[in-house]
């Protein structure tokens, strides 16, 4: 039976040409090779009932553990097409992709095990009631394993990443550079757990695990 969560989620109208496009300019950019460097970190070490929030088109989904039961959202109905041919051609068994917003979840409270998210929350609209959402479905105890591109810390290219972030987000399908996720995570109720700061082609991003308090601060 379809949830009301998932109705919404069909009637978005998504992005075609950078569903599309998406693949190939992160191979171009060499984006996936960067990535690919924390994957088995973020995706690869989650045990049990596993949600994945923004899936996109399924670019994590060979590093997880075949012992791990994966659920895989993605609200971007173009998107979601590709990640099931992608699901197909891996021929895996352990992941379900089901189509939905990271700021209303359709499961239960205490779902999951471990939440994982790959450069997801510089897209969601609001992150701060997606992030709550994650800790919702979380056990009690549960870890999110993350890996997200952030605002620089201050001076000249954090200001220059504010003036450019308009356009930046009308090309990117919504993408914004000045998130400060990290803080987000914090106010969701999370306790950071390991943290480490990178740099990928001038972007800030943060890499690390945070565990469930249960209790947003917010």
């Amino acid at each position: 039976m379809t949830t009301r969560v998932e109705q919404a989620a069909s009637k978005k109208k998504g992005h075609r040409w950078f569903a599309a496009l998406f693949d190939p300019l992160n191979r171009i950019t060499g984006t996936e090779r960067h990535l690919a460097k924390y994957r088995p970190y973020v995706t690869g070490e989650a045990e049990g009932r596993v949600l994945e929030v923004g899936a996109g088109t399924g670019a994590s989904f060979a590093y997880y553990k075949g012992s791990a039961h994966v659920v895989a959202t993605e609200p971007d109905p173009f998107m979601v097409a590709k990640a099931e041919r992608r699901l197909n051609e891996l021929a895996l068994k352990n992941i379900e992709i089901r189509q939905a917003v990271a700021e209303d979840l359709p499961f239960d409270d205490d779902s999951f095990d471990y939440v994982v998210s790959t450069m997801v929350f510089c897209t969601v609209g609001d992150p701060g009631r997606a992030l709550a959402e994650v800790n919702r479905v979380l056990k009690p105890g549960g870890t999110f394993r993350f890996m997200e591109h952030v605002r620089p810390d201050g001076g000249v290219k954090a200001r220059l990443f504010d003036a450019i972030n308009p356009v930046w987000g009308w090309f990117g399908a919504g993408c914004q550079l000045n998130r400060r996720t990290l803080e987000t995570i914090n106010d969701a109720g999370f306790e950071i757990a390991e943290l480490r700061r990178e740099k990928m082609g001038g972007f800030p991003v943060i890499v690390g695990l945070a565990k469930s308090t249960g209790v947003p601060s917010v």
